[in-house]
């Protein structure tokens, strides 16, 4: 029985020196937190704690001189977060790059893809790369 892999695929990172990075987690974030209302369900369904989805939205909105994400204090749901439009056009522009990399160098992943071996299973590559990290 054969196991299907899922397909190659770049990763898109932009580095901020000297420490700040922006990636795939934090955008996923936001727009988890555009979709929730709220940093701690957004968290939740990227299974991490509100203290760490809470950092990651203050670096985000420290990194760029207009924030990401606001705060919602009190009223009869008791608070919650919004996107900024700040927010939803780093989303937008994100996602773009992510496609302009993939279609520039799709014929390079196709032909990675055309060499890739098939002696390993898919869950075995992701749990050697893992361990080699």
């Amino acid at each position: 029985m054969s196991e299907s892999r899922p397909d190659l695929r770049p990763v898109l990172r932009i580095d901020f020196p000297p420490a700040d990075r922006l990636g795939r987690g934090k955008i996923l974030l936001l727009e988890l937190i555009r979709e929730t209302g709220s940093i701690s369900a957004a968290g939740r369904a990227m299974d991490m704690s509100y203290r760490r989805a809470w950092l990651l939205v203050d670096a985000l909105n420290r990194m760029f001189s207009e924030p990401s994400v606001e705060s919602q204090r009190g009223g009869k749901q008791g608070g919650g977060a919004l996107v900024t439009p700040f927010g939803e056009e780093l989303i937008r522009r994100y996602r773009e790059m992510e496609e302009k990399a993939r279609f520039a160098i799709g014929e390079d992943l196709a032909w990675l893809e055309s060499v890739r071996s098939s002696d390993t299973p898919a869950s075995d590559t992701a749990e050697a790369v893992s361990q080699k990290a």
